[in-house]
């Protein structure tokens, strides 16, 4: 168990005097997974007891026509179904220097609004966003913004698109990340320390012993915390897995909002598994080592907790570049090879690693006053010094034809009153730009983007690739009934049955035969070849499931469908509380012989106009092999 040892004491370096009068500050986050907001919260806590009215805003609702909810979408559909494709995005524009072309144009739509939402009395904005940022330090250099601008570093590495042209300050959490920063061009970069809940202090031995009572943790065994962000995202089940085998550890795992992963880890071993967790701080006090796989505000958390860090399967992206980063920092060490995971933990967990490491990000949180005083400077400056309206550095050629060629009369935020420059040209063409865009990128991810994250495993589709089971959906012979001997291997197997409208209107009583022998039922539709049409095969989904809720009183929990799905399938599967199934294999019920099925596979036997007797032949063939194949039922993978 990690040794405890007293906290030492906080910084006492004095903040920024509050006063009745300090003004207003604007923070710009973005609901783009918890940390971006959780920091917004932070900073605001502290900036109000400065003495500072603050105001919040959602960049993402301050994008037009719907495209900032469209650009979190994709995030998380990208980060979910296609890590690999994020990667290689997250890779291209690390190096491509400037945004591109979408996100410029996602920027400079959003400009008239963020400057709307910017009271009169605002005295500096920040941004905890790279987007928000980029947008308010372009709104400096135009001149179209006269408050200072400050971007908060919620991420420990720093990506090009975090440094802002024209911000006044960025202030980073570590000297890491601030060096980062400069390397990128930013150049006015303070070391502020990160900010947290306020909660989250050392842990004491008695602070353990109550938050593991209070949490239903085992008292006297180590506990690892593995946390997969508010989308529970990466390769949970796999680390969880591999924590427990080491025997280093007992896994805690927190699935944020997903609580379908949260199920399946509880079906497969995984004690301890929650959903959305309030007290994070307290459950950081019930563990004695974090593994994580994104590097953002959780670790910051853990360290202000005295909770040791390593780094292990990060997420793609800023999730592989802030273990970088945090390993160089000599606070979480990044374990790459899966063979070194035991010696790790076991070293953080009761050795002079985790002491050490203990050590390192305590004193990250003690021996700085914090982000919030930084920006209360700058919203304060000295009474006798002129607020800069515009920062002075070289502007880009494009933007000198719209700047103004004297400095306009100081107003506090937005545009003056009476601007002595001509008003702006309407682009109607930029507009039609950025519709075409949102159309296109709409209808992508209405239909193809939807097809791609069902075919791996995501949205509301059954995912068994991560396992290692096989599990079968059986399609009945049409007009025939199955003996009790087949019922019998089908319970043994843990099949699921696929009835379709066809099927249950013909013999309501077999269906409801089927569902009293406690094998789970799945609306197969119109039947093979289980797709979905614009016209034609539109009304499958409802008619199947109306079909089973006429002959059983209930609606079946599953509907089995081709890859050929749309956001409007989706729908319909969410409105009638159906999980998708797509099948991963199929097999032919009256082929002369049964192919072996394959771990980690959802497997479709049909039947079609083949004999009852056949289907009985073929699951045990499938059953026949030695050692058995291992079966898992459906229900455990929603």
């Amino acid at each position: 168990m990690t040794e405890l040892i007293d906290p030492a004491p906080r910084s006492t370096a004095p903040p920024c005097p509050p006063g009745p009068a300090a003004g207003r500050v604007v923070i710009v986050s973005a609901s783009v997974g918890a940390g971006h907001d959780g920091a917004a919260a932070q900073l605001a806590l502290r900036l109000s007891g400065l003495g500072f009215e603050v105001d919040r805003h959602d960049f993402l609702d301050l994008v037009p026509a719907g495209l900032g909810q469209l650009v979190s979408r994709s995030y998380r559909l990208l980060l979910t179904v296609a890590p690999a494709a994020y990667q290689r995005i997250y890779s291209s524009t690390e190096h491509a220097g400037r945004p591109g072309v979408f996100i410029r144009l996602l920027q400079r739509s959003s400009h008239r609004r963020l400057l709307r939402a910017l009271p009169a009395d605002t005295r500096a904005v920040v941004a905890t966003y790279p987007l928000a940022g980029q947008v308010l330090g372009r709104l400096r250099r135009l001149g179209r913004l006269a408050t200072p601008a400050a971007v908060y570093l919620t991420d420990f590495s720093v990506h090009p698109l975090w440094v802002a042209p024209g911000a006044d300050l960025h202030l980073a959490a570590h000297p890491v990340p601030a060096e980062q920063a400069r390397g990128l061009g930013a150049e006015r970069v303070e070391v502020t320390g990160p900010v947290v809940d306020p909660r989250c202090t050392p842990v004491t031995a008695d602070r353990r012993r109550a938050a593991r009572a209070r949490f239903g943790l085992p008292p006297d065994v180590p506990l690892a915390l593995l946390v997969a962000g508010s989308w529970g995202v990466g390769e949970v089940a796999t680390v969880a897995a591999e924590v427990r085998a080491t025997g280093a550890a007992v896994p805690v795992v927190v699935c944020g909002r997903n609580r379908a992963l949260a199920e399946r880890l509880r079906a497969e071993g995984v004690e301890h598994a929650f959903g959305w967790v309030d007290d994070m701080p307290g459950l950081m006090h019930a563990c004695d080592v974090l593994v994580q796989n994104a590097g953002g505000l959780t670790s910051l958390e853990a360290f202000a907790c005295g909770l040791p860090a390593v780094s292990y399967r990060c997420i793609p992206g800023h999730g592989l570049t802030n273990a970088a980063a945090l390993d160089e920092a000599g606070l979480a060490p990044w374990i790459r090879d899966p063979a070194e995971l035991g010696a790790v933990l076991a070293a953080m967990v009761d050795g002079p690693a985790g002491r050490r490491h203990r050590a390192a990000g305590l004193a990250l949180h003690r021996d700085a006053a914090g982000p919030a005083n930084a920006i209360a400077a700058v919203a304060t400056p000295a009474a006798d010094a002129p607020r800069p309206l515009i920062p002075t550095q070289r502007r880009h050629p494009a933007e000198e034809d719209r700047t103004p060629a004297a400095p306009a009369p100081h107003h506090p935020v937005g545009h003056p009153a009476r601007r002595p420059v001509r008003r702006p040209v309407r682009r109607p063409v930029r507009r039609l730009g950025i519709a075409a865009a949102a159309l296109t990128a709409t209808a992508w991810l209405t239909t193809g983007g939807t097809q791609l994250a069902v075919a791996y495993g995501g949205l509301d589709a059954v995912d068994a690739s991560r396992t290692d089971r096989t599990y079968l959906v059986v399609h009945p012979p049409n007009g025939e009934r199955l003996d009790d001997a087949t019922l019998r291997i089908l319970r043994a197997a843990k099949a699921a049955v696929s009835i379709d409208a066809a099927q249950a209107g013909a013999d309501p009583g077999e269906v409801r035969r089927l569902a009293a022998a406690g094998l789970t039922l799945v609306n197969a539709g119109y039947g093979p070849p289980y797709g979905t049409g614009l016209v034609t095969r539109r009304g499958s989904l409802d008619a199947g499931a109306a079909a089973l809720r006429t002959a059983t009183g209930s609606t079946p929990g599953y509907y089995l469908s081709s890859r050929d799905v749309d956001a409007l399938d989706l729908g319909l599967a969410a409105y009638h509380h159906e999980h998708l199934v797509v099948p991963d294999a199929r097999i032919n019920c009256a082929a002369a012989t049964a192919p072996q099925v394959k771990p980690g596979q959802v497997v479709l036997v049909e039947c079609g106009s083949a004999r009852a007797a056949d289907l009985t032949a073929a699951l045990r063939g499938l059953l026949a092999p030695r050692p058995l194949p291992r079966l898992g039922a459906l229900t455990t993978l929603s």
